[in-house]
């Protein structure tokens, strides 16, 4: 039976994945969203579920002041001996930065607290070798007339600290740029070094190298790259295919996870860098690849599909649910649910166009073709108390529907510059609010009573919001947010419920 490929739809990169008995655990990327690093469980590597994050706790994760897809950057996770082990990077903190490692007895957390490791460098992994030895390994950029040369680090990992290092690759050939993501196996006597190579996008790649001593030498494989879409250039329905993480069923099958965009409207990726599947197969004692689909063949596993999701919270609960991101470290958290089956923001003086930590609540888009829709409780006290919906790529590219005071408003913010681009007065404190997307059009629409919608301004063009556009590594995500701009207030926004679904 196929599945539908990516098996994390939406922003999930740099996917890294281990096997404990008949259980997967994944853990992707999360730049400068909290809580960090969402910790995924499988059955059978095509249904997933959420059970919680690495990093949920503030001081973990020190996120103040970071900017778009900085942050943290490429886990790896392992299990051994009964423990789970996530290294990461957290990059351009303004406190603690750097690479760090954090274990947990149960992947559904609690996590520790970070054991920050002297190394430079990012993308670091660990193995766990069949002498008792654990090796750290990661990649840094070194100083060259080609921006992007990097090299592969070595070192033993000691509960006293790191041991001698040893520079173990530096890409499959003299040219090659960003060769980062390193991973580490060992299959038939070979400890098997398995890279990221070219740059996270079109030109990406997974290629192999191989060796008798873990420290080298490596010889990479003859038919290097294992897997790229390269040559099919920006027209195909799946680009950028690299950053793979290999893993074995109990029967000895192969696996791998990786990143991968999926344009539309053009070479455009809003979903940013998603999680796709992919089988492995060994030739000669090399890992081997053939082009990732949009449906792979499920694995030989006993099928076990998760309940479904609900398309709609209506935050009755009393906790937000784990789904649900803000941007950076919370000191404490800004939302509450002091209105039963409400989720109150306050309006603060932060923004969503600064580098704060604003009164916003986010989740990935997961689907080109979508409805995000809430029903909002608002009475503002003055024209410049805001709530309403985000379609964010950053602080300065992403678009607005907001109240704001007595004025519904459609605003698109691109490259820092704010763009009115409809409005109309409303009355009463109950409004309904959505973005349907069609592929690039998103149309913004409003609703004074139940399922009485209307649409505000003409579509919107989704394509500016797009990486490939605006730089950096995040896919867009959906927001609920409230805003005093600026300034000092009392006022809350309530909202009853919001609804993510797939358009058919």
């Amino acid at each position: 039976m196929r599945h539908p490929n990516p098996v994390l739809p939406g922003c999930h990169p740099d996917p890294s994945i281990c096997r404990v008995g008949g259980d997967y655990y994944l853990v992707t990327s999360t730049f400068a969203y909290f809580p960090g690093l969402p910790v995924h469980h499988s059955r059978d590597l095509v249904s997933w579920r959420l059970v919680g994050h690495v990093l949920d706790r503030p001081s973990q994760l020190p996120l103040h002041g970071i900017g778009p897809s900085k942050g943290l950057y490429a886990p790896t996770i392992r299990h051994h001996d009964g423990v789970f082990h996530v290294v990461c990077t957290l990059v351009d903190g303004h406190g603690p930065s750097g690479n760090f490692l954090v274990t947990a007895t149960d992947p559904a957390g609690p996590w520790s607290e970070p054991r920050w490791l002297d190394v430079d460098g990012f993308d670091p992994s660990l193995f766990f070798d069949d002498d008792g030895r654990t090796w750290l390994h990661g990649c840094r950029e070194v100083p060259s007339d080609r921006r992007g040369r990097t090299e592969v680090w070595l070192r033993e990992l000691r509960d006293g600290g790191l041991g001698p290092e040893t520079v173990i690759w530096t890409g499959s050939t003299p040219d090659a740029v960003w060769a980062e993501g390193p991973h580490l196996y060992k299959v038939d006597g070979h400890y098997v070094l398995v890279c990221a190579e070219g740059g996270t996008d079109v030109d990406h790649a997974v290629v192999a190298a191989r060796s008798r001593s873990i420290t080298g030498p490596y010889e990479g494989h003859p038919r290097n790259p294992v897997l790229t879409h390269r040559e099919h250039g920006r027209d195909h329905p799946i680009t950028g295919t690299g950053h793979a993480d290999l893993v074995t069923t109990p029967d000895g099958d192969w696996w791998a996870v990786l990143l991968a965009m999926r344009p539309y409207g053009g070479y455009f990726y809003n979903l940013g860098r998603e999680t796709f599947l992919a089988p492995v197969r060994w030739v000669d004692g090399w890992p081997e690849m053939d082009p990732v689909e949009e449906t792979v063949e499920a694995p030989a596993l006993e099928p076990h599909p998760w309940p479904d999701v609900p398309a709609r919270d209506d935050f009755d609960a009393g906790t937000l649910d784990p789904s649900w991101f803000v941007l950076r470290t919370p000191d404490e958290p800004f939302w509450s649910f002091d209105r039963p089956g409400h989720l109150r923001l306050p309006l603060r003086p932060e923004q969503v166009t600064d580098l704060v930590t604003p009164s916003l609540v986010c989740k990935p888009q997961r689907h080109r073709d979508f409805a995000f829709e809430c029903a909002l409780d608002f009475a503002p006290g003055a024209a410049h108390e805001s709530a309403g919906l985000v379609v964010l790529q950053d602080n300065d590219n992403h678009l607005r529907l907001t109240r704001d005071g007595d004025v519904l408003r459609l605003v698109r913010r691109l490259k820092g510059v704010d763009e009115v681009l409809a409005t109309t007065p409303v009355t009463g404190p109950l409004l309904w609010l959505a973005f349907h997307a069609q592929g690039q059009d998103h149309q913004a629409r409003y609703a004074t009573g139940p399922d009485a919608w209307r649409d505000l301004g003409d579509p919107v063009d989704g394509r500016p919001l797009s990486t490939p556009v605006t730089g950096g590594f995040t896919g867009v995500h959906l927001g609920l947010y409230a805003s005093a701009n600026g300034r000092e207030s009392t006022a809350v926004a309530d909202f009853d419920w919001a609804e993510y679904r797939e358009l058919r």
